[in-house]
This record gives C-alpha cells, sequence and structure tokens, in this order.
C-alpha cells in the first residue's frame, strides 16, 4: 500500500472514530435513539431526570404511558475513581477500580419486570455543563451492548440530557447528629 493510501485510510478512520464520538450531538435534548428501539420504542420522552451522588450519576428517561409511566431507559455511571467534569470523556465499559461496572442500563415498562441490559462493551459520556447536585447538566452518551446473551445485547443506545442535577446523597446514618448539632427525628 503507498504512502499517500496509508494517510488516506488514516484520516479516513480518524472521521469516523470522530463521527462516532459525535453521535448522540445530533440529537435534541432529552432524546434517545438506537438499534433498542427494535426492543421498545425510545420517543415520546415526557421527563429526564439527573441524580448525582458521591458514587454516581443517573439519568432517567420516563415517558408517560396512559395511566403509568414507563422508565424508557435508566442509564447509571458508577464514579469511583474519576472526576466527572464538563468536557472530559468517562469510558462507559469495563469496571471501577474495586470491580463494579462502570455504566448500566435498565428499561422497566409498568407491569413488566425490569429488563437489565448486557454490559456495556464500549462507549463514552460526556457532560457539556454541569454534573452537581443543583447545577444545570447538560451532556450525551452512546453505547454498544456486549454481544451474546442478555438484553439488549448486541445493540446500541445513544442519547441527550438536559435537566438539573437532583441531591441523591445518602443521609445521616440513624443515630448520626444533623447539621448543627440537630438530632434526627
Amino acid at each position: 500500500m503507498s504512502r499517500a493510501v496509508r494517510a488516506l485510510a488514516a484520516v479516513g478512520l480518524a472521521g469516523l472514530a470522530l463521527g462516532a464520538g459525535l453521535t448522540a450531538c445530533g440529537l435534541s435534548d432529552n432524546e434517545l435513539a438506537g438499534s433498542v428501539s427494535e426492543l421498545f420504542p425510545l420517543g415520546d420522552i415526557s421527563r429526564v431526570e439527573v441524580l448525582r451522588n458521591a458514587e454516581a450519576l443517573q439519568v432517567s428517561y420516563y415517558r408517560n404511558n396512559q395511566l403509568d409511566v414507563d422508565l424508557v431507559a435508566r442509564l447509571t455511571v458508577a464514579t469511583e475513581g474519576l472526576e466527572l467534569r464538563p468536557g472530559a470523556k468517562v469510558d462507559l465499559a469495563g469496571t471501577t477500580p474495586s470491580g463494579q461496572a462502570r455504566a448500566s442500563v435498565v428499561h422497566l415498562n409498568a407491569g413488566e419486570p425490569a429488563r437489565v441490559f448486557a454490559p456495556v462493551e464500549k462507549g463514552d459520556l460526556e457532560l457539556e455543563e454541569g454534573g452537581n447536585p443543583g447545577e444545570n447538566t447538560r451532556g450525551n452518551f452512546s453505547m454498544s451492548f456486549r454481544k451474546g446473551e442478555g438484553y439488549g445485547a448486541g445493540r446500541n443506545l445513544e442519547g441527550t440530557f438536559a435537566a438539573t442535577a437532583l441531591d441523591a446523597s445518602f443521609g445521616p446514618e440513624p443515630g448520626e447528629l444533623l447539621d448543627a448539632g440537630v438530632p434526627p427525628p
């Protein structure tokens, strides 16, 4: 292969990699897409909720379904061993330093059992702003699920989110004093 052809191939691969990383950017705020739509509908998101505590960031997409509310998808990202900040990409594949899955996804239609997706094979999440409780939090993610066994195996999911992050921290332990030394009720 000539040097010119190798250079064009490298540029093409770099463009392909760049395009793969920007897939979710083509979506509007609070939207989901991907081949998991073959399993359940991804449209008509009525509400997105972002929760944050010292251990995780969680993004949940809800859809009103007549008298019920479906959890279309919930992405939980374990933040152990990483700094979650705007502009930094988080690798969603693999495990945390303690061996917990870095990311997990769940789907739950009302009246059906919860479906936990196959492990994330590759993917990333990027915050554009916020990420801490009380902050306007905006970002996007894309991922593919490991082929083989498991719900959603071999499929992909991407999304965007924009919501104020809610504090999901753990409260005081029983008997532990609250701020200013006030005993819990």
